[in-house]
């Protein structure tokens, strides 16, 4: 079992009822171009949150709580 880190930005726009809209998950390679990207979005979307979670992707078995490494604007709860 090879556990290795992987790195995630999520967008999230107003949806209905006032409700957050998640777009597309963006993959990165570090950490430092999921910062990157987090900050870029973060000028244009009602919210952003990067992080990464350590795991086996083989087996499909991954960390329950995410790290976070950036968070800026209006977030689902699981990010508080």
């Amino acid at each position: 079992m090879a556990r290795e880190t992987s790195y995630f930005v999520q967008a999230f726009d107003a949806g209905r009822g006032g409700n957050l809209k998640a777009g597309v998950p963006i993959a990165c390679k570090t950490a430092t171009a999921a910062l990157r990207t987090a900050e870029r979005l973060a000028e244009s979307k009602l919210g952003v949150v990067a992080f990464s979670s350590t795991g086996d992707p083989e087996m499909g078995d991954y960390d329950d709580e995410p790290t976070v490494i950036f968070r800026k604007g209006e977030l689902p709860s699981a990010f508080d």
